[in-house]
């Protein structure tokens, strides 16, 4: 079964890939890897989910931001790599949780982007991860998270 066979059973759409908000690329192609940079909670209709982890929006919101983010890096990668069927490995995310000193279940939201990522990509979408807690993002946004996808070697 494909991605986007997959995507679609979930009742997902893949989004436009968002635009950089500052002076970088989407993505960095190096080898056979690709390198995602951070994407946040970007909404169909272009507005952001944004406060702080732990004092204005709660573990189970944050974890849909999460996966939001991850539904953004799905179109950064499609972009990148022409197919989402090229992806052979999710390699590694690195999840940011806007959250209070004193949150402690990063973990938890950014599972919302790996648990897309497991039933996206099955058995590949398994991946190193880390879960940071900061005091602030930018816009404010919950949660920012990178990724690094390795892609099928040409033909």
């Amino acid at each position: 079964m494909t991605p986007y066979i997959r995507l679609a059973e979930l009742g997902l759409t893949l989004p436009e890939p968002p635009t950089p908000i500052a002076n970088f690329v989407t993505h960095a192609e190096s080898g056979r890897l690709i390198f995602l940079s951070g994407q946040g909670p970007l909404r169909a209709d272009g507005t952001l989910c944004t406060g702080k982890v732990g004092e204005d929006v709660t573990v189970e919101q944050a974890y849909e931001h999460a996966r939001l983010t991850g539904l953004n890096l799905l179109a950064v990668m499609h972009a990148a790599a022409g197919d989402l069927g090229r992806i052979v490995r999710v390699v590694k995310l690195l999840g940011f949780v806007n959250a209070t000193p004193t949150f402690s279940d990063h973990p938890k939201v950014v599972n919302g982007c790996s648990d897309l990522f497991a039933d996206v990509f099955d058995k590949i979408g398994g991946h190193a991860r880390s879960a940071i807690g900061v005091g602030s993002l930018p816009g404010n946004i919950t949660v920012e998270i990178e990724a690094v996808v390795e892609i099928a070697a040409p033909h």
